[in-house]
């Protein structure tokens, strides 16, 4: 029941992510028809970088959990099972360790702007914590995801990435 609640934890945060690059699409053809016009569009580009750092951080999880960010395969593919459990174990734990550390971190500084009344510099004024929030999230997300993987692996279970191709040396 935990492993279907976190899967779709994570196909929800690669919706919104979608949803973002969406939004990127949509305020990009704004900008278009208002420059045609003649319409000022202040901070559509602003917005566009917002919803990009959302798309990019909100797709973390998913993508980690289908098995799509970069792996020394070659390497591990080399060492003995016991070794290769090693080191993913390793590498997981210091992954884990650091991503929590940049979620902290990342909400912490969704509180300051928060607390500060932070704005962008650009001619929209967009409260600071508002695109902030979205990077906080998906790095929690990102650090859970590790997590999941860690214990899952100190546990014996083998990941599901079925999607990834794996490399033959």
């Amino acid at each position: 029941m935990l492993r279907r609640a976190l899967d779709r934890l994570y196909d929800l945060s690669a919706v919104l992510a979608a949803l973002a690059m969406v939004a990127i699409l949509l305020v990009i053809l704004a900008q278009i028809f208002a420059r045609m016009l003649a319409i000022k569009f202040p901070g559509g580009t602003d917005y566009a970088g917002y919803f990009m750092a959302a798309a990019s951080f909100l797709a973390l999880a998913h993508t980690f959990r289908r098995g799509g960010h970069i792996r020394v395969e070659l390497l591990l593919q080399r060492l003995a099972p016991p070794a290769r459990r090693w080191l993913e174990l390793a590498v997981l734990a210091l992954g884990s360790f650091l991503a929590w550390y940049f979620a902290w971190y990342a909400f912490r500084g969704v509180r300051f702007s928060w607390l500060l009344g932070d704005v962008s510099q650009g001619q929209d004024a967009t409260p600071l914590w508002i695109p902030q929030l979205s990077m906080a999230i998906g790095v929690a997300l990102f650090a859970l995801a590790l997590t999941d993987r860690l214990v899952g692996t100190a546990l014996g279970s083998q990941p599901r990435n079925t999607d990834a191709p794996r490399l033959e040396a």
